[in-house]
């Protein structure tokens, strides 16, 4: 499993690139990013290489931010990849919440990042249908 950071911001112009200056002053990097917007406010979704230390450098100049346990999931890069996915999961009653994806250079496989409502069910229920889900260290390294 993976923390993912939900940092609310405004919705507005220079928003992102303060949240993205701020985690660089404090060496952080990130390894994956997602902004989904209201009229008013953002909720930016970044995966870090030390979630707990960007969390607080965040606090800390006021933003609100939400940790959260999401899995990475490698995705072949075939036709019906992702649905195959997303159908062993349906089809055993566990229900995503949201997705994104990412890509790590040298890495085989583009990932999907998962927030479902039972990741210990579903990291098994992927394993057992031969779905790898990458770990923290592989994401990190």
């Amino acid at each position: 499993m993976l923390k993912q950071l939900s940092v609310l911001i405004e919705n507005k112009k220079g928003s992102l690139a303060e949240v993205t200056s701020l985690i660089k002053e404090n060496d952080i990097n990130i390894r994956a990013i997602a902004a989904f917007d209201t009229p008013d406010y953002g909720i930016l979704r970044l995966i870090v290489d030390t979630p707990e230390r960007a969390k607080v450098a965040l606090e800390d100049c006021g933003y609100g931010v939400v940790l959260t346990d999401v899995i990475a999931v490698e995705l072949e890069d075939e036709k019906g990849a992702l649905n195959g996915i997303l159908t062993v999961l349906e089809e055993n009653d566990l229900q995503i919440e949201y997705i994104y994806s990412f890509v790590i250079r040298n890495y085989a496989s583009p990932l999907m990042i998962l927030k479902v409502n039972d990741l210990n069910e579903a990291i098994n229920i992927l394993g057992e249908n031969k779905i790898k889900v990458a770990s923290r260290n592989e994401i990190h390294k």
